[in-house]
């Protein structure tokens, strides 16, 4: 028996592993997730596309970030409110383009025959009202919104995109 190894490999040298930063190529910065039809479901997508958004350079506590996490729970709670279907799951799907200024977020539920309809406010409006302004606020806050029917079966996809003059600073 030897106490040479066959292969000996030198512990003092550090092992390259991957390729340089400097030359990897930009990153996709796209999520998806599918998550139970529940106001807990709603809460946990909310909660981690908020930390997906930090983590792209997105920072909680800047008015981009507040956007995009509001308009996610807004679009989760309408899918589990307005599109649940028992047994099936919603889908989110968050896409920042690689310059960090258009980020779309789309909310993807199985209920085909409820459509979403654009937000008006009548006039005299009671705005004490703690429902029914969902749609409304994600019309402010995006740069454009709306819905198609899901193309891999039955359902929905709302979608909506923030675009930002600039990127995002702490």
């Amino acid at each position: 028996m030897t106490t040479k190894p066959i292969n000996p490999i030198d512990t003092t040298q550090p092992a390259t592993l991957c390729a340089p930063l400097e030359t990897a190529p930009p990153r996709d910065h796209t999520f998806g997730m599918r998550f139970t039809s529940t106001p807990g479901g709603a809460r946990l997508a909310r909660r981690l596309a908020a930390v997906r958004l930090d983590a792209w350079g997105i920072p909680y506590g800047t008015d981009a970030h507040d956007a995009i996490v509001l308009i996610v729970a807004e679009l989760t709670a309408n899918a589990v409110r307005h599109g649940h279907v028992p047994g099936r799951d919603f889908h989110l799907r968050l896409h920042a383009a690689p310059d960090g200024r258009t980020v779309r977020v789309e909310v993807t539920d199985t209920r085909a025959e409820r459509h979403p309809h654009r937000p008006t406010v009548p006039e005299g409006a009671d705005c004490t009202e703690e429902a029914g302004r969902g749609l409304l606020l994600v019309s402010q806050l995006a740069t454009r919104w709306d819905w198609h029917p899901r193309p891999d079966g039955p359902g929905k996809t709302v979608w909506a995109e923030c675009a930002f003059p600039v990127r995002p600073q702490r």
